[in-house]
């Protein structure tokens, strides 16, 4: 039998942060969890930096304009 799998593309659909990690929702339901250290930008910046992000290309990333990051969903998941 051959069977033909789709790759769904991990999309975030949320974001938030605790003391020590960023947390990405999937629209999958899945969450990542990541330490802040990995991003330092995000880990120096104000709470109100962090809480202006926007979504890229409909969940494949996300970007901090105040702080100039970008993180893509993919990496996330990559990183073990």
């Amino acid at each position: 039998m051959n069977i033909l799998a789709k790759k769904i593309e991990p999309l975030a659909i949320d974001v938030y942060f605790t003391e020590d990690a960023l947390h990405v929702v999937l629209a999958d339901g899945r969450e990542i969890s990541v330490p802040l250290q990995w991003f330092p930008r995000l880990l120096h910046a104000t709470p109100e930096q962090r809480a202006r992000w926007e979504l890229i290309g409909d969940g494949i990333g996300i970007h901090w304009p105040l702080v100039d990051e970008d993180i893509e969903v993919e990496s996330l998941l990559a990183t073990r």
